[in-house]
C-alpha cells in the first residue's frame, strides 16, 4: 500500500539534524509499496523548513530543490488534491473536535480514497476521523523507548 507522507515525515526526511530523521529514513527504506506526496504535504514541508524560526532553517529553493530530487525517485507518486472535504466519503465533521484536526482528516482522506496509507509522526490522529478509514489507513511512526 501505497503510503502518503505527512509534512512531518516530509520534514524529518530532509532535515539531517531533526530527531526523528533516522527513524524516518529507516522506515522509509523498509517500504516497498513506495510512497506519495500532495500539495498541502509539499507546501507545507517548504513553509516550515523555510520560516525563519525554524532550528535547522534551509532557504526556500534548497528546500525546492531536495523535494524535487525526492519526487525524481521511482518509488515517488503525486496525489492531486482531489477530495471535496464536505462530501461523503471525506471527513466525518461530527468527530472532529478542534480546527487543528482538519489537515490531518484530509490527508487521512485522501489516503484512503487512494487506496493508501498516511505515515506521520502525529499520534493524536483517528481512524473515526474518515468514512472508511481503517488500521491499514495509517501508519503512526514512533521511536523504541
Amino acid at each position: 500500500m501505497r503510503a502518503l507522507l505527512d509534512t512531518s515525515v516530509l520534514i524529518a526526511l530532509l532535515d539531517a539534524n531533526h530527531i526523528h530523521h533516522s527513524l524516518c529514513n529507516r522506515w522509509l527504506a523498509g517500504t516497498q509499496d513506495g510512497w506519495a506526496s500532495c500539495p498541502i504535504t509539499l507546501n507545507g514541508c517548504v513553509r516550515i523548513l523555510s520560516q525563519p524560526n525554524y532550528p535547522n532553517r534551509l532557504p526556500m529553493h534548497t528546500v525546492v530543490r531536495g523535494l524535487h530530487a525526492a519526487m525524481a525517485h521511482p518509488m515517488h507518486a503525486f496525489w492531486p488534491d482531489a477530495i471535496n472535504p464536505l462530501a461523503t466519503p471525506g471527513p466525518n465533521w461530527n468527530l472532529l473536535l478542534r480546527p487543528a484536526h482538519i489537515t490531518d482528516a484530509y490527508l487521512l482522506a485522501l489516503s484512503v480514497r487512494n487506496q493508501g496509507c498516511l505515515v506521520t509522526l502525529d499520534q493524536g490522529i483517528s481512524l473515526g476521523w474518515v468514512q472508511g478509514a481503517d488500521s491499514t489507513h495509517l501508519k503512526v511512526l514512533a521511536s523504541s523507548p
